[in-house]
Formats: C-alpha cells, sequence, structure tokens
C-alpha cells in the first residue's frame, strides 16, 4: 500500500504546478503529521471548531484553508490565523470577515464560493449573486479582505461531460470578472481533480486519495 507521502508525490507529478490542499478533515493528528513530514503546508478543513483544534496542536508555518461552509458566528474563531477562506457565499459573512480581520489587524484572503452542481444542498453563490457583490458600495470599501479568485463544487456524478462543463462554466465566470489580480481557481476533488486541471484550475483539494 502506497504511503501517504507515495501518495501526495503521485497527485503533484500529474497536476504539474496547480496546488494542492491536502483535505484533513476526520483525519486524527498522527495523520496530519504523516503529511507534515513530507513537506507539505497546505491544509484543508470544513468545520470551525475541528480547524481550530487542529491548529493549535500543529506547528504554526501550517496554511490553513477553511472550504466548508462557514456561518458567521464561528469566523472569529479563526479569523487571526486562517490562511484562506475559499467558502464565502454572502455579503453578510465577507463584512463579518472584514470586521474580525481588523481585530487583528490583518488582511484575510478569501475566494467567492460559486454554485455550479446540480445540487441544491451545496452553497455558494449564483453568477448574478457574485456579479450583485463585486458592483455593491459596500463591497469596495473593504479594508481587510483580498479576494483572490473563485471556488467551486461539481455534481456528484459519474458523468464526465457534465462535470467538465461545470468546471468550463466556473472557469468562464473567473475569467470574466478577473479584475487582474486573481490567481486561485479552486476546482477539484479527489474523484475530479484531474479534469478540474484539465479546465484550468489552479488548486485542487483533495483528501481521500492521499490518505487511502
Amino acid at each position: 500500500m502506497p504511503s501517504i507521502c507515495e501518495n501526495i508525490q503521485q497527485i503533484k507529478s500529474e497536476i504539474g504546478n496547480v496546488e494542492l490542499v491536502v483535505v484533513s478533515k476526520y483525519r486524527n493528528i498522527s495523520e496530519l503529521n504523516d503529511v507534515y513530514s513530507c513537506g507539505h503546508r497546505e491544509f484543508g478543513e470544513n468545520r470551525v471548531q475541528e480547524l481550530s483544534a487542529k491548529a493549535a496542536q500543529m506547528p504554526g508555518d501550517i496554511h490553513w484553508h477553511m472550504i466548508g461552509h462557514l456561518q458567521t458566528n464561528k469566523v472569529k474563531y479563526i479569523s487571526g490565523f486562517i490562511h484562506l477562506i475559499q467558502a464565502v457565499d454572502s455579503l453578510k459573512l465577507l463584512k463579518k470577515i472584514d470586521q474580525e480581520a481588523q481585530k487583528h489587524n490583518r488582511v484575510i484572503n478569501f475566494l467567492f464560493q460559486i454554485h455550479i452542481a446540480d445540487e441544491e444542498s451545496k452553497y455558494g453563490l449564483s453568477p448574478d449573486g457574485l456579479r450583485d457583490i463585486i458592483a455593491s458600495e459596500e463591497y469596495l470599501h473593504f479594508q481587510n479582505v483580498q479576494c483572490l479568485g473563485l471556488m467551486g463544487m461539481a455534481t456528484n456524478t459519474s458523468d464526465q461531460n457534465q462535470i467538465k462543463a461545470e468546471f468550463s462554466q466556473l472557469n468562464q465566470l473567473f475569467t470574466e470578472h478577473n479584475p487582474g489580480n486573481w490567481d486561485t481557481l479552486s476546482m477539484g476533488m479527489s474523484n475530479d481533480y484531474l479534469l478540474a486541471v484539465s479546465e484550468g484550475s489552479t488548486c485542487i483539494r483533495v483528501g481521500s486519495k492521499v490518505f487511502d
């Protein structure tokens, strides 16, 4: 059975310069330390409580990515150390992140999460919702948040053509709204990351392919 380091190297050899965020949700500290010992520093978590607990136990040079749905009342628990919030899906949430970032005298980087899947259970903005936020007066006056790009999750289906079309849609939206300083298009997980990379992804979020 391949080791975690071998799995990481295999994925990196497949994706080239695309960033790999290792999704460490539900994994224990020992497993995270195995990833860390391979030289990897990009970790992704879905839940604030688990993220905060692991960050307190792991080395300080890790870049933590919040990749799950984030409630406004939970922002304060990660605002002091989070590297990138990948799941901003409302102006209300962004306002809260900006306020909490001010308290720590830092700028928090984020991605707008776009709903591209044919599944209502997944979170994310519609294309029109993204346009409305970007064009709003309030968005223009935020001082402590910085958008780096977009994130999206494709439909959980075996239909490769559908997944490809959804990733292509997100890439088009990224190109259309990029003000010139967006550099991150986060799409692709364990089951579809190669297709995501072929459609322009610059960041993939992979868990099971690393640990299993």
